[in-house]
């Protein structure tokens, strides 16, 4: 999730650009299409739509009977989703929804497609199934984190060491704690084509959420990594980015920031508050620095993550200097008290 702070992939493919419009504001999508990526070692079943930072990218597996995508994006960006799916499927229907994992950026579009598409089956990790089963927001981390996910349905769970029909291939479904604990990627063995959500990306991979929790979960980052060394794949799409085939580098990447984030936890801790006010921006575009102050006081997640960690800071005081931070490092700029989203 989140994965604004990763440096810019190694290597640009020729993209196209549209603009989808929402409510009164129009927001850009970056999308690839799958001819655009056969070089780069995709099938020609599979079309990646790689998004903003807000949303994560769409993976669109068709097949000779069947159509799968995998994750939905966020939901402001869900007509934006809809929109590439259906031109993508010209009119066949989509028949199965599949998620890596449940933070707002990856399934924010499952109910806007389930919508569209009456018989979508929807699969999705099983450690929080009960909790969309009851649809308990706040177990789901949607309030906690001050961010929003319409409600959606589930009809299946993706089990670890099973193998689940997408397109007219096998995919093997790995468990993938870290990030989140309960997150999956998933990999084709035949085309060696990983899917590895927030678990691994080009320059780094997801915020850790469950250290801020105060549940360590460093190690399972590490173990997550070496499983994805272990299928070797030739070709990954992260949940953010560009597709990319040099792993090995992405590997030696991922290992070193871990291995800062081990040595000094406050770092990690700083960069998810970092991360949390950045998707706020992303999500609003601007807002007044009292009206950010006020969000951050009042999601549960961002008070609870400063107090535990940040003890005798005034949380208004560190939110400014957060902000500070993200000006210097071009993320956002500053017009008097008004922040605006870059």
């Amino acid at each position: 999730m989140w994965a604004w702070f990763s440096n810019l992939p190694a290597f640009r493919l020729r993209q196209r650009k549209p603009v989808v419009k929402i409510g009164m504001s129009t927001a850009p999508i970056e999308t690839t299409s799958t001819s655009q990526f056969r070089e780069a070692g995709l099938p020609h079943s599979i079309q990646v739509f790689q998004r903003g930072w807000l949303s994560s990218n769409n993976v669109l597996i068709q097949g000779a009977e069947h159509r799968a995508l995998i994750d939905s994006g966020y939901c402001t960006h869900a007509a934006q989703t809809l929109a590439l799916v259906s031109h993508a499927l010209q009119g066949r229907p989509l028949d199965m929804l599949v998620n890596t994992h449940l933070h707002s950026d990856h399934c924010g579009g499952n109910a806007e497609l389930q919508a569209a598409y009456p018989s979508l089956k929807t699969f999705i990790p099983p450690g929080h199934a009960r909790f969309v089963q009851d649809w308990d927001p706040y177990a789901l981390t949607y309030v906690p984190s001050g961010q929003s996910c319409p409600q959606f349905r589930f009809d299946a769970t993706l089990q670890p060491g099973t193998e689940i029909q997408l397109g007219d291939a096998r995919w093997q479904i790995h468990a993938a704690p870290g990030h989140d604990t309960h997150s999956v990627i998933l990999f084709e063995p035949v085309d060696r084509v990983l899917v590895s959500a927030d678990a691994l990306w080009e320059r780094g991979f997801g915020v850790v959420f469950p250290e801020l929790d105060g549940e360590g979960a460093f190690d399972e980052v590490a173990s997550t990594l070496d499983i994805i060394e272990s299928l070797q794949p030739a070709m990954v799409i992260p949940g953010h980015g560009a597709p990319f085939r040099d792993v090995d580098t992405a590997l030696t990447v991922a290992r070193q920031r871990l291995d800062g984030f081990v040595r000094n936890p406050a770092k990690h801790m700083q960069y998810a508050a970092k991360v949390l006010l950045k998707f706020k921006l992303l999500e609003v575009q601007q807002l007044e620095m009292q009206a950010l102050i006020g969000w951050a006081e009042s999601t549960p997640y961002f008070a609870s993550t400063f107090a535990r960690h940040f003890a005798g800071v005034e949380l208004s005081q560190a939110v400014e200097n957060l902000v500070k931070e993200l000006v210097r490092s071009g993320a956002a700029t500053m017009q008097g008290t008004q922040i605006h989203n870059v």
